[in-house]
């Protein structure tokens, strides 16, 4: 898949580390130690485990899946990028504390300096928001993609919410069809546990996505301008169990995708639909958590559409395996690793055989 060139004299796309030349030896699983949030303890007053992501990682690690040379190191999203989407009105209130600590829930960052808050909470956000972008275009070049962190759907271009500063999946979207030839349709298939009021609300007039949203009715943050985006809407009451869950999965993924075939699947797979979970409502085993990303990934393959996974919400101890669980079953099934990649290499020349970015050719 080529990159779009600027044509004339129009202004073209602005320069970006984020799409970066990664040598086909490495996986397309993206992922930065910088992902995770550990601040003097500040971070364990949000439900969320802010450290799952190096979990998950670990966890595939000791399955033999990754090591250390395998693994695409993600980049930092700079302020250039971020503007992609992003209102620099909007940037501007993310440095005031107050601002910061709404947004992530942690009510005491409002009495820490700005600085601070930037590299020991937002640096981690923007750099997984990089692995998304990243992830997107690795997603095109080999077939699918996983960024270990990411799904930030309740941060749209100007409001942030429910630990979601930077709106990841837009902007991955919106660099693939501002950057890459033959990308100009896009299916988001949102089945964290929250409605996905973000990324709802920056597309709600985008013919050019369309989104499925299977979401627990009854909880945060009930957006319903943001509902009018919803191409397939599927609503759930408190409890919904395996049976009923995987069957709805299945119905309305196979409906998504047969109703508009996308040129990429965005892929928000929250954990946090998990039984138990204190934020989600729904009663999930963690195989139905296996087996609903099995779906997905099945469906995609099956029509050829490239497909990027991002992990958004989960807010148990044990989602970190469940996710590493999940990525060895869909290796198990054949719909990852080498063997499932696209046809072809990066449309960049690649150079050097580590994963690390900083091997990597800038476009």
């Amino acid at each position: 898949m080529s990159l779009k060139e600027d044509h004339g004299s129009k202004k073209g796309p602005h320069h970006t580390d984020l799409y970066v030349s990664i040598p086909e030896t490495c996986l397309p699983i993206v992922y930065h130690p910088d992902y995770n949030i550990t601040f003097m303890g500040l971070e364990k007053l949000h439900p969320f485990d802010a450290g799952k992501w190096g979990k998950v990682i670990n966890f595939l690690k000791e399955g033999k899946f990754l090591h250390d040379g395998n693994i695409v190191e993600a980049r930092e999203a700079t302020e250039e990028d971020l503007l992609v989407v992003h209102s620099k009105r909007y940037l501007n209130r993310l440095k005031w504390s107050v601002v910061v600590a709404s947004i992530t829930e942690i009510p005491p960052l409002l009495f820490l300096p700005n600085p601070l808050v930037q590299r020991k909470v937002l640096r981690p956000l923007r750099t997984q928001t990089g692995g998304t972008i990243m992830a997107g275009k690795l997603a095109v070049d080999r077939g699918w993609a996983i960024n270990v962190g990411g799904g930030f759907h309740h941060c749209s271009s100007d409001k942030g919410g429910g630990f979601c500063a930077y709106a990841d999946i837009t902007l991955a979207i919106k660099f693939l069809f501002e950057r890459v030839e033959g990308i100009s349709r896009a299916t988001i298939i949102d089945l964290d546990a929250h409605q996905g009021n973000g990324h709802e609300r920056d597309f709600v007039d985008d013919r050019r996505v369309f989104i499925m949203d299977m979401y627990n009715r009854n909880i945060y943050p009930g957006d319903r301008y943001a509902k009018r985006a919803i191409k397939r809407k599927v609503e759930l009451d408190w409890g919904t169990e395996d049976s009923e869950y995987l069957q709805k999965v299945e119905l309305h993924a196979e409906g998504a995708l047969n109703e508009v075939r996308p040129d990429i699947i965005v892929y928000n797979a929250g954990t946090d639909i998990l039984d138990g979970d204190p934020l989600g409502g729904l009663s999930i085993s963690p195989q139905g958590i296996v087996q609903r990303d099995e779906i997905v990934f099945r469906a995609a393959k099956r029509r050829g559409i490239p497909i990027l996974m991002v992990t958004s919400g989960g807010y148990q101890k044990r989602t970190a395996q469940i996710i590493a669980d999940s990525i060895f079953n869909l290796r198990q099934q054949g719909l990852i690793g080498a063997d499932a990649e696209g046809e072809g290499p990066s449309s960049v020349e690649t150079y050097g055989s580590g994963c690390s970015a900083s091997t990597s050719t800038r476009v």
